[in-house]
């Protein structure tokens, strides 16, 4: 359909095409997107944004308890926690463990993953046999590390039979070995199943790129680090990202069930911390104003890592 105009001078008219008029349903269909969206913003603004406006609130109370009353502490909970020591070991234990814990688990299933990738003998129950540490329940792993690790239990067991029984040591309560020992949990209960996840995006890798760098004489090692690594750079920083996240906040777990911070205070990490003070010693806000401390740490990491991958998004 056209319209016809004419010209100033009344001279030539000029017929200009008349923009299609909007389909009838288009903007019901919009509404109806809108409409479907609706339910999971509700519950992102309850279940997320709800709580982290929360820890900031309770951080400025003062609250000895869930019945208890309540009142305006200001920066005082911030003053008691950095005075506090426990506070600076638990600083110092959840450095050491994001440093060694989530480096080493992602290089070690980066290397199981290619391995699995390159479809060996037997690579399918491999790829099952690493899923077993995640089909495992938390204190099911915890009890499983803590009789091997007990005075009596397989390690020392283990060293008494070949001669190192010198080397035995209540490993989950010594001051120097407890922390390492979570830290190993952490390891264990987490390199399976981030293995799987590099095998699934490396056996989308075009086999093009490894044949050639068969064919310019590049051993396997060379092919993981220096051909494949670059292709998948993006997805390792997700899965960083993932195992930083679970480090920092979800390992209070296993220091509840081996260590409950100690010795003293040598396994306390933040995350446990936070869960110490508010269910066992009921500060509400010394525990929240941790919470907040260990949100901008969680923020700050994610940051740097989304630097160091120099991702795109």
């Amino acid at each position: 359909m056209a319209t016809t105009t004419s010209t100033a001078a009344g001279g030539t008219a000029v017929r200009r095409p008349v923009p299609p008029s909007p389909a009838p349903g288009a903007r019901p269909r919009r509404q109806g997107g809108t409409v479907l969206a609706l339910p999971a913003l509700v519950w992102y603004l309850v279940f997320m944004v709800g709580p982290l406006v929360a820890i900031f609130v309770v951080a400025a109370l003062h609250w000895p308890g869930m019945l208890q009353p309540v009142s305006f502490a200001g920066l005082d909970n911030a003053r008691t926690v950095f005075a506090d020591p426990v506070f600076w070991d638990a600083v110092q234990n959840t450095a050491v463990q994001l440093a060694v814990a989530v480096p080493m688990m992602v290089v070690c299933a980066y290397m199981v993953g290619y391995y699995v990738a390159q479809r060996p003998p037997g690579h399918r129950v491999i790829r099952y046999l690493l899923f077993i540490p995640g089909l495992i329940s938390t204190p099911a792993k915890a009890m499983v590390f803590y009789a091997a690790l007990s005075p009596d239990g397989l390690v020392n067991g283990g060293l008494k039979a070949v001669g190192l029984g010198s080397l035995t040591d209540a490993w989950l309560a010594s001051p120097s070995t407890a922390l390492a020992c979570l830290i190993a949990l952490d390891i264990w209960a987490g390199i399976g199943f981030t293995a799987v996840l590099f095998a699934a995006r490396l056996g989308s890798v075009p086999e093009e790129l490894g044949e050639a760098a068969q064919l310019d004489g590049a051993g396997h090692w060379r092919a993981m680090w220096r051909i494949h690594f670059p292709v998948i750079r993006d997805y390792v920083g997700v899965v960083t990202m993932l195992q930083f996240l679970w480090t920092l906040f979800g390992s209070a777990q296993h220091v509840l069930l081996l260590t409950q911070g100690g010795p003293g205070s040598s396994s306390t990490t933040l995350s446990f911390l936070v869960y110490q003070k508010a269910f066992i010693a009921a500060d509400l806000g010394y525990s929240q104003t941790v919470g907040v401390i260990l949100f901008l740490a969680g923020l700050v990491g994610l940051l740097a890592i989304r630097r160091l991958f120099r991702q795109s998004y």
